[in-house]
């Protein structure tokens, strides 16, 4: 054989035992995408606790997997248009963090998986049951209507002297579950309930004149993505109100609202990983039951306890998760 046949026959070798693995090269190139879908602003309280799931569970963001953000900033009629994109953009799960979001995307794609955050999905017609949700979605429900009632008794063991408490609605389609269990407790608690509507684009300065008008003494809000999104500003009118009011999560406490029972929302979204993790091992949305949490946190904020006059009794202080001085 002539050297240079031999030299030749070297260099194809070497170069097939160099070139890479087309398998691992296909791995490599299949790194997960997650479309982050919110009404909300930048940045979303849930979304860290989305991110310590998947790290707790081993993924690196950047590397293992990546996440692709859409803020709908307050404009709940962006949705459908950023929806669309990361279904343009082939997302591999699409995460929700509001019935508002998922609803969205289910519109936006028959074949994604979608996981979400919300309240009432079968209510409001995102599945078709908890523990068989169909088609290609399932998640986390949280809110349950019974909290309202809890965080109304509460209300009026933290402020004894409440008689009137103005209730802040949306007419979403799960809006009538809360009402009715807001109403059936005040009977029960001897106080009177008065509901004050709003709708877009969310007039709250007229919102709380009329509580003035009406003159309650205390407020509490219906649970939903709008109010949620803007909860400074309605603590910010309960403060100069002077209403000590009660919410659904402590985002509002931590924006200077008096208490908040519920769920934890960094919570709830640790546990949508787990969601996306089997999704992406092969796990259908429509073979994973909904989720309901079982764990409920009070927040008290005493600053502005202070700031209203008022003594938060021991007895409710000691059943508080968190204090804030």
């Amino acid at each position: 054989m002539k050297r240079s046949t031999i030299l030749l026959t070297a260099v194809i070798a070497l170069g097939l035992f160099l070139a890479p693995d087309p398998s691992h090269a296909q791995v490599v190139a299949k790194t997960p995408r997650i479309g982050m879908l919110t009404p909300a602003f930048d940045p979303h309280p849930g979304f860290e606790g989305f991110r310590q799931g998947l790290r707790d569970l081993g993924y690196v963001e950047g590397q293992s997997i990546a996440l692709e953000y859409r803020f709908a900033e307050g404009k709940a009629e962006r949705l459908p248009e950023l929806a669309a994109e990361l279904v343009r953009l082939k997302m591999d799960v699409i995460l929700a963090s509001s019935v508002a979001a998922a609803r969205a995307a289910q519109h936006a794609t028959e074949t994604i998986p979608i996981v979400f955050g919300g309240t009432d999905p079968v209510g409001q017609g995102l599945v078709a049951s908890l523990a068989r949700p169909g088609g290609n979605i399932t998640g986390v429900s949280y809110n349950d209507p019974a909290l309202m009632g809890k965080r109304l008794e509460l209300l009026k063991a933290a402020v004894p002297g409440v008689t009137r408490v103005a209730y802040l609605w949306y007419a979403a389609p799960n809006a009538a579950p809360f009402l009715q269990e807001a109403e059936r407790v005040v009977r029960a608690l001897g106080i009177q309930l008065h509901p004050v509507e709003v709708r877009d684009p969310y007039p709250f300065d007229q919102a709380f004149a009329t509580m003035a008008a009406a003159h309650t003494d205390a407020l509490t809000t219906q649970p939903n993505a709008e109010f949620f999104t803007r909860r400074t500003q309605i603590v910010d009118l309960a403060a100069k109100m002077r209403l000590p009011g009660i919410f659904d999560t402590r985002e509002f406490v931590e924006a200077g609202g008096l208490m908040a029972y519920g769920n934890s929302i960094p919570a709830i979204y640790y546990r949508a990983a787990t969601y996306v993790d089997k999704i992406l091992k092969g796990a259908k949305p429509a073979d994973l039951p909904v989720e309901q949490p079982t764990k409920f946190e009070l927040v008290i904020n005493l600053k502005a306890a202070q700031a209203l006059g008022l003594t938060i009794p021991p007895t409710i202080l000691f059943q508080a998760n968190e204090v804030i001085q």
